[in-house]
């Protein structure tokens, strides 16, 4: 068991946020009750909670037997940005338990789970998105040219907590308490958005100007996905919690941003989500195999969903409500394939395996990196 996580990395922890996405999105379709799907995402969302305990404890074998991996990890400018994908997979279990987990758990368990959850998530989230792009600077040395949707990883992770948090103000005592977290997920919302909005051009404009990404490394071009629907979600959020923790008239205007932020915002996720596809479509004819980036295929899908699901409930237009049903379809169908290609190379060692090397002369347009972020 030790030995079989020397190569296990961050990249990992998506798995889980995929997984927990499927519970939270299907949780929050503006539909009328389908019989069974409440009984699915719990069960989803179980799985979700089971997958990153056991995740926790390889990681823990990880860093206490093979800290020059660990090391070596943090170092590459290729793996390192997945560090966000750990506070990212502990808030979607933990926001899970209160959307979806409840049903089974009930609400004092699922209270307390996300409560924890919620605080380690975004403690590691706030940590993350000062370490890594302190160390790209420092000791990354990154080139522009490598820049991929990757590195928005660290910068999204307060975003989800932004977007999570809201469920938890509810459930704190009426004045400074509910006020205080409320604001604090809006503090984490604009420090993720600007910090994502410093980054972003860099991604386009490698891809405008040094071609497609590598093969492999295509799909992660539906991670730009994520701060688009996680903000979406947010602002949406915001507006639910706010007429209960905010005097007149910020309570109100919240609801007014959820509008005038998300729909915009959505549209261009709509453009983002063609442009990725396209691209994907383009790698599968030049032999694109499964990787573990396949996973950017759900999680990011997600936050889409639930960000159509906020528009539903705001706009009151039937539109959102086909949207989210529509992207649901999607994220169902790529975490149905994630899973099982996942599960196929767990049980043949491919992907615990030793990165391979790269040929010394690769063609652009096939060249896979030799980090295990990607493997």
């Amino acid at each position: 068991m030790v030995t079989a996580v020397r190569h296990l990395g961050p990249h990992w922890y998506a798995a889980v946020m995929g997984t927990a996405a499927v519970a939270t999105a299907g949780a929050a379709l503006p539909v009328p009750r389908v019989p069974g799907l409440r009984t699915v995402c719990a069960a989803v969302w179980a799985l979700s909670l089971l997958l990153l305990l056991a995740l926790l404890a390889a990681r823990a074998l990880h860093w206490a037997h093979h800290r020059d991996q660990a090391r070596a990890h943090l170092l590459d400018p290729a793996v390192a940005p997945f560090y966000g994908c750990l506070s990212m997979a502990l808030l979607a279990v933990g926001g899970g338990a209160l959307t979806a987990g409840r049903d089974w758990i009930g609400d004092a368990a699922a209270l307390a789970v996300d409560t924890v959850l919620f605080t380690a998530g975004t403690a590691t989230g706030l940590a993350a998105a000062v370490a890594v792009p302190y160390l790209m600077a420092v000791r990354h040395r990154a080139d522009a040219a490598q820049a991929t949707p990757v590195w928005l990883l660290p910068l999204v992770a307060p975003m989800v907590a932004a977007a999570t948090g809201p469920l938890l103000v509810t459930h704190l005592p009426p004045g400074q308490a509910r006020r205080t977290l409320l604001l604090g997920c809006v503090a984490m919302f604009g420090l993720s958005l600007l910090a994502t909005s410093l980054m972003l051009p860099l991604v386009f404009a490698r891809l405008i100007t040094g071609g497609p990404l590598p093969l492999a490394l295509t799909p992660s071009l539906f991670l730009v996905l994520g701060p688009l629907g996680q903000s979406t979600t947010a602002v949406g959020a915001f507006a639910d919690a706010a007429p209960g923790a905010l005097p007149a008239p910020y309570g109100e205007g919240f609801g007014v941003l959820a509008v005038l932020y998300g729909v915009p915002v959505m549209g261009f996720a709509l453009l983002w989500l063609g442009l990725a596809a396209a691209h994907v479509v383009r790698a599968r004819r030049h032999g694109m195999g499964f990787a573990m980036t396949w996973w950017a295929f759900t999680f990011p899908v997600g936050t889409c969903v639930t960000g159509a699901a906020a528009l539903a409930r705001h706009t009151g237009l039937f539109v959102y409500d086909g949207l989210a049903v529509g992207l649901y379809g999607l994220l169902v169908a790529a975490w149905t394939v994630a899973a099982v290609r996942t599960a196929r190379g767990l049980l043949s060692g491919a992907l615990l395996a030793a990165p391979r090397t790269a040929p010394v002369a690769p063609r652009p347009v096939t060249v896979r990196t030799t980090s295990g972020a990607v493997r």
